[in-house]
């Protein structure tokens, strides 16, 4: 690890490090709370059966809602859409807009970023 160290005129002790550096202690970070928090059951895991269906769905979306045991109408509802739209959604004909992708979010009871293919 590449580290500079210096003080500000103020007295503040600074510390410069590559930026892929960087990114590995936040991601260290990250996952640390992770741990923590999958240690303490805040954060949802998936079995080994539950990761082959996600790899599997044709998007993340129709996983969570097989998972939460919604059919398309039921939440199409819960969100003020209609079923169709929500079909659309799942299927990548259309994008949902921000808002909507916060109260599906919310309603399967996910981050919005679960929502998302990387």
């Amino acid at each position: 690890m590449t580290i500079q160290t210096f003080t500000t005129p103020s007295g503040d002790k600074m510390v410069v490090l590559p930026q892929a550096e960087y990114q590995d202690l936040i991601d260290a970070y990250n996952h640390a709370i992770a741990m923590r928090d999958i240690a303490a059951g805040n954060l949802e895991t998936l079995t080994t059966e539950e990761a082959l269906a996600y790899v599997a769905e044709t998007s993340p979306l129709r996983f969570w809602r097989h998972k939460r045991g919604l059919s398309q109408a039921a939440l199409a509802s819960q969100v003020g859409i209609s079923q169709a739209y929500l079909a659309q959604i799942e299927t990548g004909v259309r994008a949902g807009d921000v808002p909507l992708c916060a109260k599906l979010a919310k309603t399967l009871r996910i981050r919005m970023e679960d929502l998302v293919i990387d």
